[in-house]
């Protein structure tokens, strides 16, 4: 049994670290912690936590004595807060960008913000870095677009079998986080779609980063904001330096992914969809079909807030710890 906290428990992704947690049967929940909710039960800000006889405390990162602690801040404020846990030794999963990228004046110019303590993190995503999450103190969650995107592209950068991979995300409202704003007020995006920072969304070098040591592949990509509440479906394509079958191309996929627990490859003629994995922590990948011209398009679908984000943090968390990489997490999707 380990002891766990939670910095900045009261956003959706702290409120799916919770809903995971709780059936966990290693885990005991230490400190949740919000300024703005101190003292009221979770379930007042989570309301499916309803039952939890848990509260917020407002309690500085330097007073979590826990064996696990999950920072669920903001940009620029992970910084402040990991390198006293790792010195204090306390694992962390940050899931914020402070320490995903391997260059830090790559984060600094996509981020606008001055990285103040540098540490060394294993970039966490289990399908590539098992070995390394396992012997980790400190583990960057990866971002929700570059965990659908890189899971689709990573074989086709493998096999050299393209150049440039464009990725098209479209994304659910939640990723916006839980506070409203006019963008995320429903008249505004009910019935819309809409593309932002379409040539310089922040986790466009996060793909890039992992990608390319598969391949010398470039990336391109855009997100979409569209009128759903959770859920990313993301359609990387490109044109193939080769002619290969769709068949073969689908066998990449399996071998690449044959024995990963959370990485579904659907059949040749099935689209991959929001709604197979909501609520879980599955990446499924499919289409795999090529046009006339060469073009290969492959679809991922997971769930921004679960395998995204707490879902995967959890994983992690389960590597770090030697328990049973699916422990809480074997939950299907809730179609329809």
């Amino acid at each position: 049994m380990i002891d766990v906290g939670i910095i900045g428990a009261s956003g959706y992704t702290g409120g799916e670290l919770l809903r995971f947690l709780k059936k966990h049967d290693n885990v005991n929940i230490i400190a949740a912690t919000s300024r703005q909710y101190a003292g009221i039960n979770v379930s007042k800000v989570h309301p499916h936590l309803r039952g939890e006889n848990l509260k917020f405390r407002d309690i500085p990162a330097e007073k979590i004595d826990a064996d696990l602690v999950f920072t669920a801040t903001p940009h620029g404020a992970s910084m402040d807060i990991v390198p006293d846990l790792i010195e204090r030794s306390i694992k962390v999963v940050d899931l914020s960008g402070d320490y995903r990228f391997d260059d830090i004046a790559v984060y600094e110019k996509w981020y606008g913000l001055k990285h103040s303590a540098p540490l060394d993190a294993v970039y966490g995503l289990p399908e590539v870095y098992r070995d390394e999450i396992k012997k980790s103190n400190l583990v960057a969650n990866p971002g929700c677009f570059p965990t659908g995107g890189i899971l689709a592209s990573l074989p086709l950068a493998k096999e050299n079998l393209v150049d440039t991979i464009i990725i098209d995300s479209k994304t659910g409202v939640s990723g916006a986080g839980i506070k409203p704003t006019d963008v995320t007020h429903f008249p505004n995006i009910s019935d819309n779609v809409i593309p932002y920072a379409v040539t310089t969304h922040r986790h466009m070098p996060e793909i890039q980063q992992e990608v390319s040591k598969f391949g010398n592949v470039k990336i391109s990509f855009t997100p979409h904001l569209v009128p759903v509440i959770r859920g990313i479906l993301t359609t990387a394509h490109t044109f193939l330096k080769e002619d290969v079958t769709t068949g073969y191309v689908k066998e990449l996929y399996d071998a690449f992914y044959e024995s990963e627990p959370f990485v579904r490859v659907v059949d040749t003629d099935e689209i991959p969809r929001l709604s197979a994995v909501r609520g879980s922590n599955y990446c499924d990948i499919g289409c795999f079909q090529i046009d006339e011209n060469g073009r290969i398009v492959v679809v991922s679908a997971i769930d921004n807030l679960v395998k995204g984000a707490s879902g995967q943090a959890i994983q992690n968390m389960n590597l770090m710890f030697g328990f049973d990489e699916k422990e809480s997490l074997d939950i299907t999707g809730l179609h329809p």
